[in-house]
């Protein structure tokens, strides 16, 4: 039998009778059962490093992280577990079109949110954090980031192309408050700042402060699509003391891109992405900001039009001045 961690998989659910399920990469939704040696020792460390309270948590087995959620079943527990990268991967290895990672790649030096949105599993914690560590890597600085839980090993210390250095710290937002715990981060005067997840109201309203306030900001967000990405952060925002119209155009000038991504495929699962990008140049106008500041969200013919000039290889933003 062979180690858990040499098994290529993506996610692995474990039964209460410690039955371990994976994909079997030969349907679209089948599963296979797999015994590897170490079975009881994972096992034994799922149940030692939970809290007693936080279903979601992470855990590193030899030098891989899992982020993990733990349930409670009529027959017990239950755990799934995604199994992170060990390392993590550069934009070019993810499978994005090169005209895209190209205009990413580009916003090194710019301020403003990108925010990936898509359904659960499809690799958006994977590119917001292949993209933060490209721009470690190309301009240095420091970063900071709230997740909850940490699933990518961004923890460290880069040297940059242009000579300086990077500085990443990982952080959990302190009892589950990421209002507060993105104010800390603004405090901390940090260059880049990465958001695991917006999923409360406080954290959708720090977030559109911080990405127009000099800050570059990624974040990922549960959508359907691009329209659905930006209102869902609107309404968060909105539910707190700011308007909706203020949500609104906080996130029109705050926003760098908001792109949308799923997997598709059964054996080799590849991204499909749909994208939306606003002029990095706040001071040239900008049809995407005008839309979105009205709140009147009709964007289908800019995605499109914008994905075809990229294809293409067209600038995306002709000169408006």
């Amino acid at each position: 039998m062979v180690k858990l961690n040499s098994i290529r998989f993506s996610d692995l659910y474990i039964t209460p009778d410690k039955t371990f399920f994976v994909p079997d990469c030969k349907t679209e939704n089948g599963l296979a059962i797999i015994k590897p040696e170490d079975i009881d020792v994972f096992y034994a460390l799922l149940e030692e490093t939970w809290d007693g309270e936080n279903p979601s948590y992470s855990v590193l087995y030899e030098n891989v992280f899992y982020r993990i959620e733990r349930s409670v079943t009529i027959y017990g527990v239950q755990f799934c577990c995604r199994k992170m990268p060990e390392k993590v991967p550069p934009i070019a290895a993810l499978r994005f079109p090169r005209e895209l990672n190209r205009q990413l790649l580009s916003l090194s030096n710019a301020s403003g949110l990108i925010l990936w949105s898509g359904p659960t599993g499809a690799g958006k914690t994977t590119a917001i954090s292949s993209l933060l560590k490209e721009y470690l890597t190309m301009e240095g600085g420091f970063a900071y980031t709230i997740e909850d839980p940490s699933e990518m090993p961004l923890d460290g210390i880069y040297r940059s192309i242009k000579g300086g250095l990077g500085l990443c710290k990982q952080t959990q937002p302190f009892n589950d408050d990421w209002g507060t715990s993105l104010k800390s981060a603004l405090r901390s005067k940090p260059r880049y700042i990465l958001v695991g997840e917006i999923r409360t109201p406080e954290t959708a309203s720090q977030v559109l402060r911080a990405a127009t306030s000099g800050h570059l900001v990624l974040s990922s967000i549960h959508a359907n699509n691009i329209t659905d990405a930006i209102n869902s952060v609107v309404k968060y925002a909105a539910s707190t003391s700011m308007s909706e119209e203020l949500a609104y155009d906080l996130f029109s000038r705050g926003m760098l891109g908001v792109l949308h991504q799923t997997l598709v495929g059964v054996e080799t699962k590849v991204p499909n992405v749909a994208y939306l990008f606003a002029n990095p140049d706040t001071t040239k106008g900008d049809q995407v900001r005008g839309i979105i500041k009205t709140g009147n969200l009709n964007l289908g013919t800019s995605i499109e039009t914008q994905m075809t000039r990229m294809q293409k290889g067209l600038p995306l933003f002709p000169d408006l001045s």
